[in-house]
């Protein structure tokens, strides 16, 4: 008991230190949040839980003062790999494939299949990636993940006490410790961010756990018992999925869908939506713990699924993806039928008749807008060509004067005429 209270007390100063330590290195190398476009958080906040973590647990263990027992160093390995898989995808961003399939590899190892049976043990399998990776989807804003990741390893670690696993009680007590010291810095605003690494190597160890307390029991409970302790990122997940199919956008492209990002539209802080997720996982998983113990019944848990619809439902009717694209109206370009781009046509200038082409060219400059670009000049004036000087100034040329031409030999006879 008093080495339990000295470890969370020693991991929770240790992921504090070395979040604060390791925020340099991440602005260095420019391993940032780029969810967030007005500020940047580092990502390696995660490496601080599971290096925290892992590193007292193992002392622990290794020094036989609290030694964790059969298959639980199996699956501290298991989730440091998974958490080295989460930091290789914050650093080089990989394909969300391949973290599924490395996850679902790492949890086919530590599935307990001989209390559970080969078909249960493979559904538990996908079960962990699921709950991996909506904990990954959790960590999507401020203070979110972590709020939700220590409320659930609190329940989940009552869970195993009452199975009498005291290895496994005293890591997911290091665990919500060292997620409390990296929780200092990640309560809105954010100073460091989860990342891959650390909502991986959570949502891991957090189910896997579960699923060690339900091993050998009657599964139709344990489904029920395995839903209510991870409500908070089931429903997260099954709203993003739902909105993004429904709006026929791609389904792993990031997008301002999540929970707390509806949250946020509808008026709450930053603050406020992390303290309301929390207080819905606190109620989710405080009906887990009571059905698994046995003091209340499984059908309880109808009441979360009913909860989750309604908040899913509910949810889906907040506008996050912002108006379509303004459609090329007239004054804009169009589509031509081959599907190329149209140009925009300019207002025609209102003709009148006997209008001169100055007026004309005049009028179009009127009926041009002046806030645009003027790309319509005016209309040329042709003026009659001035005559040279030596045609007009030549005795011999033939000169016209009210539609008659007089000749020179006519006014040669009338000089003489005249005398």
């Amino acid at each position: 008991m008093l080495y339990g209270i000295a470890a969370a007390a020693i991991a929770l100063f240790l992921s504090a230190a070395l979040a604060a330590l390791l925020r340099v290195p991440a602005l260095r190398l420019g391993l940032l949040d780029r969810r967030q476009r007005q500020r940047r958080v580092p990502l390696f906040g995660g490496a601080a839980v599971v290096l925290a973590t892992c590193l007292v647990a193992l002392a622990g263990d290794r020094t036989g003062i609290a030694p964790l027992g059969d298959g639980i160093g199996a699956l501290l390995a298991a989730g440091g790999a998974v958490a080295a898989l989460g930091l290789i995808a914050d650093v080089w961003r990989l394909n969300v494939r391949f973290l599924v399939v490395g996850t679902a590899v790492a949890a086919a190892f530590v599935v307990p299949y001989g209390d559970t049976g080969l078909l249960p043990g493979a559904l538990a399998v996908g079960w962990i990636t699921f709950v991996a990776l909506g904990f990954r989807a959790l960590d999507h804003a401020d203070g979110v993940a972590g709020t939700v990741g220590v409320v659930t390893a609190f329940g989940v670690a009552a869970c195993v006490a009452v199975e009498v696993m005291d290895g496994l009680v005293v890591l997911l007590s290091v665990f919500a410790a060292a997620l409390t010291g990296f929780l200092m810095h990640n309560w809105p605003p954010a100073r460091v961010a989860l990342g891959a690494c650390g909502s991986l190597f959570s949502g891991f160890l957090l189910a896997a756990a579960a699923v060690f307390a339900r091993a050998g029991q009657d599964p139709v409970v344990g489904t029920a018992v395995l839903f209510a302790l991870t409500a908070v990122a089931g429903a997260d997940v099954l709203l993003v999925l739902i909105s993004r199919r429904l709006a026929r956008r791609p389904l792993l492209r990031g997008a301002p869908d999540h929970l707390a990002h509806r949250l946020r539209r509808l008026g709450l802080t930053a603050q406020g939506a992390s303290v309301l997720l929390g207080v819905a996982a606190f109620g989710a998983v405080l009906v887990g713990v009571l059905a698994h113990g046995g003091w209340l019944h499984a059908r309880a848990v109808l009441w979360v699924a009913g909860g989750v619809l309604v908040v899913v439902l509910g949810l889906l009717r907040v506008p996050v993806y912002g108006p379509p694209r303004a459609r090329a109206g007239r004054q804009g370009g169009g589509r031509d039928a081959r599907g190329g781009r149209r140009a925009a046509r300019m207002p025609r200038a209102p003709r009148a008749r006997g209008a001169s082409q100055e007026e004309r060219a005049e009028r179009v400059e009127r009926a041009v807008p002046r806030s645009g670009p003027r790309t319509m000049r005016p209309a040329p004036v042709y003026a009659p060509r001035r005559q040279p000087e030596a045609v007009r100034s030549s005795p011999d040329s033939e000169v016209r004067r009210a539609g008659r031409s007089l000749s020179p030999q006519v006014n040669a006879s009338l000089r003489v005429r005249n005398g």
